[in-house]
Order: structure tokens, then C-alpha cells, then sequence
């Protein structure tokens, strides 16, 4: 086969000289790949295999894991650092948590990608980014957050708050103060649109974690853990 784009999710030593890889691959989805001596002294390759770095790859399937073939440069390694690193480290575990092996979805990785673009750009909004990246995801894997009608089918209204189901949607509440996950119609409305403002990114932390736990499990993503070492932004 053709080199394939791709992105080192997670690697993890494997017998005395190979890796275990997990992979994002732009048509295949994830994969899981043996990569056979690559641990050894001269080999230069394990290098290229590295999180946040474009690499291209050929490889053979068998079964559910396949074996390494060929890897090249696809790209410069996008450099993260302090927090940033932090959400790329978020956004590889939500796709290892989310993705089943040998299951692609249009418009993933290029979505990945301009996540990782964004988080490499100081000037650009974290909280943005992840926030994007996070809806777009659970869009692409069916799990799509209903954002601009009430459960009842009525548009939603800025000013109102609303308790928030993320498989259900949204009913009208009265006090902001109620039980449950309260939200207001102008988040949920801003989450809606392609360009999220950062106020509503950090609005709809929240409403995010939420959407995305009963698919995460119970296990603490370590992402989050180590968010605690930086001033927290609103992100994550």
C-alpha cells in the first residue's frame, strides 16, 4: 500500500528491541502496529515515532494488530509546551479512550490536525481549541449534542437557563440555581456555532465533561491530572 498520514498517539516498549504504537491514520482511523527493532541502538526510526509529529506509514494487517513497515517526515513536530502539551496529551487519550481500532471517520484527522495547530499558536485560545476538537468528535462518533432546541422542539433562547441532558437536551428551568446541569440558552447556542468564542468555551467546560464521561468510563484520564501542576485556564 501507498505511506498513509498519520499521528503517534501512545507508544510502549514491546519484547527487547520493538514498540507498540497507537496510531491515527487518516483514512484507516486508529490502529494498533508493532514496530519490529526499532529500540535498537542504530536505528534511527523511533525518532520519527513520537506524539505531535507528521509521519507517513506503510504497514501489513493481521488481524487486530498489523506490523510496521515504513515510516518518513510528513511534516515539522508541532512544539507544545506547559499547558498546551497538557491538551495534546488530553486530546491523543480522548481518541484512545473514543476510537475502536479499524473504524475511520471522515474529517478526524483533519480535525486532530487543526487542533494541534491551534494549541501550537500562543496567540490562539486553548480553551477553544479543545472545546471545538471535543463537539466535533462526539459529532463524528454519533454521540451528537442537541444545541439549538428545547426537548419540547422550541428554539432556544439566550436568556433562558435550561437543565441540560447531553443524550436528551434541554429543558426549560426557571432558577439557575436548580438541580442537575444547569446551562444557559446563549452557551448552549454559542457551542452550536463552527467558531466558538473563548467565553463560551469556558462556559461549556462543564456541559463538555458531561457529554463526555458516560463514554470515558470511570478510569481518571491522567490528562487531567496533570493539569493540576498549571494555573487552570478554563480548558479542561
Amino acid at each position: 500500500m501507498s505511506l498513509e498520514p498519520a499521528f503517534v498517539l501512545h507508544t510502549r516498549a514491546y519484547r527487547n528491541t520493538s514498540l507498540l504504537l497507537e496510531t491515527l491514520t487518516r483514512s484507516q482511523g486508529r490502529l494498533g502496529l508493532v514496530a519490529r527493532g526499532v529500540r535498537r541502538a542504530r536505528s534511527q526510526t523511533a525518532a520519527l515515532l513520537q506524539p505531535f509529529r507528521p509521519v507517513a506509514l506503510d504497514w501489513r494487517l493481521r488481524g487486530e494488530l498489523g506490523s510496521l513497515r515504513q515510516v518518513e517526515p510528513a511534516g515539522q513536530p508541532f512544539v507544545l509546551r506547559g499547558r498546551p502539551l497538557i491538551s495534546g496529551f488530553y486530546l491523543n487519550e480522548l481518541l484512545l479512550r473514543l476510537l475502536a481500532r479499524h473504524d475511520p471517520h471522515p474529517g478526524l484527522f483533519e480535525g486532530y490536525l487543526t487542533a494541534l495547530e491551534r494549541l501550537a499558536m500562543p496567540e490562539f485560545d486553548e480553551a477553544v481549541a479543545l472545546r471545538t476538537f471535543e463537539r466535533d468528535l462526539l459529532q463524528m462518533l454519533g454521540y451528537g449534542l442537541p444545541l439549538t432546541h428545547e426537548l419540547g422542539g422550541a428554539l432556544l433562547k439566550p436568556e433562558q437557563w435550561y437543565r441540560y441532558d447531553p443524550e436528551r437536551g434541554a429543558e426549560p428551568v426557571h432558577n439557575p440555581a436548580a438541580a442537575g446541569l444547569i446551562v444557559s440558552g446563549a452557551t448552549l447556542i454559542g457551542l452550536a456555532q463552527p467558531k466558538i468564542s473563548a467565553e463560551i468555551a469556558r462556559a461549556s467546560r462543564g456541559l463538555m465533561r458531561a457529554a463526555l464521561q458516560p463514554h470515558l468510563g470511570s478510569k481518571p484520564l491522567k490528562s487531567r491530572e496533570l493539569y493540576a501542576r498549571f494555573p487552570d485556564k478554563g480548558a479542561v
